[in-house]
């Protein structure tokens, strides 16, 4: 597996266009959730994927803060290939990269519900409660970098 970390301006047609074909198969399609997938946040992101092969198996993006939230934050994680370690290792990296690149004590998720012990083995933390997004129930998560 190959792990690549891009800013938007460093990422090729064809690497974007994966991205979004990816995103748009499980946010849209498979979770039956229609909602503004691409948005301004992708341009100020740095964009974490992992190849296998050429194909592109995870990703997630990386915010900085004072963007959508104040901390920065993590978003978009998905795994085409489901229990393989793969969203383990984007989280790795995320964090990693937060703690190079933004110099902050506290990294912030909004978790789906489901995917919380997912998180949780890592060290996030529940706050508050859990509320809809996109008619798909989330909940804040926090981790102190």
């Amino acid at each position: 597996m190959r792990i690549e970390i891009k800013s938007f301006n460093e990422l090729s047609n064809n690497e974007l266009y994966e991205i979004f074909k990816l995103r748009l198969e499980v946010f849209v399609v498979e979770q039956k959730c229609p909602y503004q997938d691409i948005d301004l946040y992708d341009k100020i992101s740095y964009h974490i994927s992992i190849y296998d092969k050429n194909e592109l198996v995870g990703y997630c993006r990386l915010l900085p803060g004072n963007t959508k939230f104040i901390q920065p934050s993590i978003g978009r994680v998905i795994a085409k290939y489901r229990r393989k370690g793969i969203g383990s290792i984007l989280l790795d990296e995320a964090i990693k990269l937060a703690k190079e690149k933004f110099k902050e004590d506290i990294l912030k998720v909004e978790a789906q519900c489901y995917a919380v012990p997912f998180y949780e083995n890592k060290g996030f933390k529940t706050n508050g409660e859990p509320f809809l997004e996109d008619e798909i129930w989330h909940i804040e998560m926090f981790l102190n970098l």
